[in-house]
């Protein structure tokens, strides 16, 4: 059964047509990869996911209910996390306290509550630390939990930003770019924990250029170019896919 559905998902920016008409379904446990050449949309079809674009058209629907687009924080209620091509850690505060964040948004305090020192906001803090914990300690990296987030190596704050999502219990995690300025070591150990996060039940829809990482864990790949979805398929198949290898590396007859 899908756990999300797109539907004709249209976004023009000026005369360009970034996304064209891209449908497709992710099934609930499952890891779906997005891949293309550069430009081909692959980032705008994920603030379109995530609402955080407003489609000219087109749907998206996430567990049976349709979601309204423009309202990201309907997507995270609904039970979505996202992590972003470009690190969005705070960076004057510690890794907990960045994750905590993500944690924020399952607490029961309201904006006011958490401004006094009542015992309901202490309790909610101490639920919301040993929620944050619990997300760096699945990713094996809790020990950073007290370093800023300027301190931590490039992969670390990638790990921490990770942790973050985790850490909303999303059903659906979307990342965007996930191994962007990984090494060839850390991007096998990414490659491990996403199957791991798939283990622990979330489903993962993922944007990604290191094809050796996109065939190695995903289920199903869908390939776009020049906004369209051109294929769509299990990993073996978009291996042979002539269409997908001109996308790449163009038509030879050209």
């Amino acid at each position: 059964m899908s756990l999300l559905s797109v539907q004709g998902l249209c976004k023009s920016f000026g005369g360009l047509r970034a996304v064209d008409d891209v449908g497709f379904e992710v099934a609930g446990g499952a890891i779906k990869a997005v891949i293309g050449p550069n430009g081909a949309g692959k980032t705008t079809l994920f603030n379109l996911i995530f609402g955080s674009s407003v489609p000219d058209g087109g749907s998206v629907t996430f567990a049976g209910a349709h979601l309204s687009t423009g309202r990201p924080q309907r997507q995270v209620a609904a039970g979505m996390g996202r992590t972003f091509q470009q690190i969005r850690l705070f960076p004057q505060m510690t890794a907990i306290e960045n994750v905590m964040v993500g944690a924020h948004t399952r607490g029961r305090a309201g904006f006011l509550a958490s401004l006094l020192p009542l015992p309901r906001t202490r309790r909610e803090e101490r639920f919301l630390r040993d929620e944050a914990l619990a997300a760096l300690r699945f990713l094996g990296i809790d020990g950073l939990a007290g370093s800023e987030a300027t301190q931590l190596a490039y992969g670390e704050q990638r790990a921490v930003e990770l942790a973050r999502a985790l850490a909303s219990k999303p059903r659906l995690l979307l990342l965007d770019e996930p191994a962007a300025g990984l090494n060839m070591r850390e991007t096998v150990e990414l490659g491990k924990l996403i199957r791991r996060i798939r283990e622990s039940g979330v489903t993962v829809l993922l944007v990604e250029h290191d094809m050796g990482l996109v065939m190695g864990i995903s289920d199903e790949i869908v390939v776009l170019c020049q906004g369209q979805k051109i294929a769509e398929g299990e990993p073996l198949a978009i291996q042979k896919n002539a269409e997908v290898v001109r996308a790449y590396l163009g038509d030879e007859d050209a």
